[in-house]
């Protein structure tokens, strides 16, 4: 005789000891939930409103600022909640960013402050114009620099090498300087065309590689190890800052003065990899996140925007009524913090999600914002979901220059377009490419080439002019 049961386990139906709800049986046939797709969207458009709601991205300014503007700031790679800047009356300031206040000041320089950066072990390397460079340590706060190094003309920029054991650092002046902290002098100078350097960047994984940007609207690639440029792009306006992704190695990005950010492969830079746009006036700065997905800007039309690296578009705008031309703009080491510095001297810092909340939460929380985050990415193309969370309330001044800026760029497209009806011959020259004017790869013996023919054309002039001159 055969007796047929119906077995179960126990986890299925009985609650967890460490849980104070049953667990809840539930079919997935989509047969018997036919209104599950409509309570999704409800769901989805509530949660996109909520977040708009309670999006407050400002935290707070740090301290009572500075007197002058801020052009840079540093972070320290060893402390998550420390940070210094500099302004333009030559102090520099290093802040603690849980308690908002000031852990340290001191006049460092007597003029501007064009470049911070903090070494492998906390030290803090600044540059001004005053042609040098001095060495601070943080921790014993003391007021006299434990190092100066002098150059011949006005320093604009600064950066360290990446990388535990080493101590070498580069500036831009006129031309690009190789440093190191334990000599007084330069290692070695390099340069490619420039009459000034105006910002540089080591690459945070390919520790030997390094860019920077000319008033001869060039970015130049640099190799320590070679001691000698790599490659040399021209854009067709000038760069005003650098940024490496740290999750990529090959990948970088420039902020230019069209108002746009260029991402760029150094692998081939024929053209861009991808541009962002948003901005209506010159973007000053540029910074990756620590994750390498997005991306902050510092424009100088007094915002701050945050960038997805895959779209086009701002996700996000930052702007109050009195911030004034913004300069500088880091994200912190923990991807949740956005600092800012601009020209009313008052260093902010913002959440880098304008509706996260800050603080610990609990599991359901987060089990509940996973799920409002998922709803919202499935139903983000939707036209009402998208409308209210891409609505952003800007300046009218921005909003103007914006419209103004679209009709310019459809009227320029409208008379490229009719160029090319009529002329079969003009290339069709793609967006990624218009703002290049050339690409330069540095090869010693063409340059060799290149000046025997110049010296060749010289003293067939001097022996032509000579002979008219006997005539």
């Amino acid at each position: 005789m055969k007796i047929k049961t119906i077995s179960r386990s126990t986890d299925a139906y009985l609650a967890d000891r460490a849980s104070e709800t049953s667990r809840q049986p539930r079919n997935l046939d989509s047969a018997l939930h036919p209104f599950e797709r409509a309570r999704e969207y409800t769901k989805a458009l509530n949660a996109t409103k909520l977040e708009r709601m309670f999006a407050k991205p400002f935290v707070g300014q740090l301290g009572r600022g500075h007197i002058d503007g801020v052009y840079t700031i540093a972070l320290n790679p060893r402390m998550l909640n420390a940070a210094a800047s500099g302004s333009a009356d030559g102090v520099i300031k290093y802040w603690d960013l849980t308690s908002q206040e000031e852990t340290y000041s001191v006049q460092a320089h007597e003029n501007i402050v064009r470049g911070l950066t903090v070494t492998p072990e906390g030290r803090l390397l600044s540059c001004a114009s005053d042609k040098t460079v001095k060495l601070w340590d943080m921790k014993n706060k003391n007021p006299d620099p434990k190092q100066v190094y002098l150059g011949d003309r006005g320093f604009n920029c600064i950066d360290h090498q990446r990388g535990p054991d080493t101590s070498k650092f580069a500036t831009g002046c006129g031309k690009v300087q190789l440093w190191d902290t334990t000599r007084s002098k330069p290692l070695s100078s390099l340069s490619w065309g420039a009459d000034t350097i105006t910002s540089l960047k080591f690459s945070p994984s390919e520790h030997a590689v390094f860019a920077s940007t000319g008033s001869d609207r060039a970015l130049t690639l640099y190799d320590i190890r070679t001691n000698s440029p790599i490659n040399k792009l021209v854009t067709s306006m000038n760069n005003n800052a650098i940024s490496w992704n740290p999750q990529v190695p090959f990948m970088f990005c420039a902020a230019n003065e069209d108002h746009n950010v260029y991402l760029y492969d150094m692998r081939n830079l024929s053209a861009c990899t991808s541009f962002l746009q948003d901005h209506v006036a010159a973007v000053m700065d540029v910074d990756y996140s620590p994750t390498g997905r997005e991306i902050v800007t510092a424009s100088y039309d007094k915002t701050i925007r945050i960038f997805n690296v895959r779209e086009r578009f701002s996700r996000d705008i930052y702007h109050t009524k009195r911030m004034q031309r913004v300069f500088s703009a880091k994200f912190t080491l923990d991807n949740k913090y956005i600092l800012s510095g601009s020209d009313d001297g008052n260093v902010r810092l913002w959440r880098a999600k304008a509706s996260e909340k800050a603080g610990v939460r609990s599991s359901r929380e987060r089990a509940s914002r996973e799920y409002t985050d998922a709803l919202k990415e499935r139903y983000r193309h939707m036209p009402e979901v998208r409308s209210i969370a891409r609505h952003r309330h800007v300046p009218s001044a921005i909003k103007n220059a914006r419209e103004i800026k679209g009709i310019e760029r459809k009227a320029l497209k409208r008379r490229q377009d009719n160029e090319r009806k009529h002329n079969k011959n003009l290339p069709d020259i793609h967006l990624k490419q218009q703002h290049i004017v050339g690409v330069a790869i540095k090869d010693d013996k063409k340059i060799e080439e290149w000046k025997r023919i110049q010296e060749e054309k010289k003293q067939h002039k001097e022996s032509v002019e000579g002979g008219w001159k006997n005539v």
